[in-house]
């Protein structure tokens, strides 16, 4: 199994030890682009021409809410990919 496999496995069961690095892999990997907070906030904004953007704050551990978040983008991928 590759590292991305293992990674999307970990994404699907909603695994606590995701790292904010590696959502933002995920997400880019999609085509969403990654917009750096101003003013000193730690939230960042992931936006995709024709979806909904995403705001996940940069800090550890990840909340479970944001991981969810990024699950459903990866099955909405993953079914938009068989059709």
């Amino acid at each position: 199994m590759s590292k991305w496999d293992k990674l999307i496995s970990r994404i699907k069961a909603l695994s606590n030890d995701i790292r904010f690095e590696e959502l933002r892999r995920i997400l880019e990997s999609y085509g969403y682009k990654m917009y750096s907070p101003q003013g000193g906030s730690s939230h960042f904004t992931f936006r995709k021409k024709g979806c909904a953007s995403i705001t996940i704050p940069k800090q550890k551990p990840i909340k479970k809410v944001y991981i969810e978040l990024v699950r459903e983008i990866v099955e909405q991928e993953e079914k938009d990919e068989k059709n």
